[in-house]
């Protein structure tokens, strides 16, 4: 598997990823050509030090899966580093081979490279298989998170 930051030739790839569940068809836009507000997404955090859009591909330099990093700094912790990993998936036909194992651990590997103290994840509780996987790689639920869509 190879890491990559993402270029922006890849974005339709990603949002296709991110459109492929019944979650993602609810709230992505994929279509050709692509709107404009993911390609202004992506120059935003790709813009951003502390953001990494990552993309996964295989040996053939196929795009097999994708994630995102986000480092936040904070006072607390003794002015330590967070990261967040957002938006990972994997494409259908590569899911249940290991993959995601493989990218959660150069994930964390990223985090502890770039000095964070922890790495966080939020699910949506309507993925209780994701959840189930996250638990089997040592995250906990420690916090009860909350959102306001506006």
């Amino acid at each position: 598997m190879i890491f990559r930051k993402a270029t922006e030739k890849d974005i339709p790839e990603l949002v296709k990823m991110l459109a492929d569940d019944a979650l993602g068809q609810t709230r992505e836009d994929f279509q050709d050509p692509l709107p404009i507000i993911y390609i202004d997404a992506f120059k935003e955090i790709d813009a951003d030090k502390n953001q990494e859009l990552i993309v996964v591909e295989n040996d053939d330099h196929e795009i097999i899966g994708t994630l995102q990093l986000s480092f936040i700094q904070y006072l607390t912790y003794q002015g330590g580093i967070r990261a967040q990993i957002e938006a990972v998936r994997i494409r259908k036909d590569q899911r249940g081979l290991g993959m995601g194992k493989k990218m959660f651990k150069w994930a964390i590997q990223r985090a502890r490279d770039r000095k964070a103290h922890l790495i966080q994840l939020t699910s949506d509780k309507k993925r209780p298989s994701a959840i189930k996987f996250y638990e089997e790689l040592g995250f906990t639920s420690t916090h009860e998170g909350m959102k306001l869509h506006f």
